[in-house]
């Protein structure tokens, strides 16, 4: 059902700042910049590989990423795996004892489907299914 590894998520407090880092540091190329309302979020992309980097920029001081960023501030937020069946990825996580911090799949960037597990279920690391 996991297809790949489709995104690293990274929170950071500046999209613009970050993303003058990926391209002047590391030469890659920003694919966009999206607004994701139901994360309170702006996204942008960068393709290494087959995997995508997902900077993520909070938009309000109540979304996920403006907590994280206070908790923690800039780094690694989360890995997301794309899968073919989001529904049944959710429910085998969830059969396995896993706390799913989405029940059914939200809007995600760039027109995806997304759903998450509580960290405190997956050893630490805030896990994302991601399908189209």
């Amino acid at each position: 059902m996991l297809q790949k590894i489709d995104h690293l998520g990274i929170a950071v407090k500046s999209l613009e700042e970050a993303i003058a880092y990926y391209e002047k540091a590391l030469g890659l190329e920003c694919e966009k910049i999206e607004e994701v309302e139901s994360q309170k979020v702006r996204t942008a992309f960068f393709q290494v590989g087959d995997t995508h980097i997902e900077l993520l920029e909070p938009t309000s001081e109540e979304s996920p990423i403006a907590k994280f960023l206070a908790k923690n501030g800039e780094g690694i937020h989360h890995v997301a795996f794309a899968t073919d069946d989001i529904n049944a990825q959710l429910e085998c996580a969830r059969d396995s004892g896993c706390k799913l911090i989405n029940q059914e799949p939200v809007p995600g960037a760039g027109g995806k489907k997304v759903a998450f597990l509580h960290p405190k279920s997956t050893h630490g690391v805030l896990t994302e299914f991601c399908s189209k």
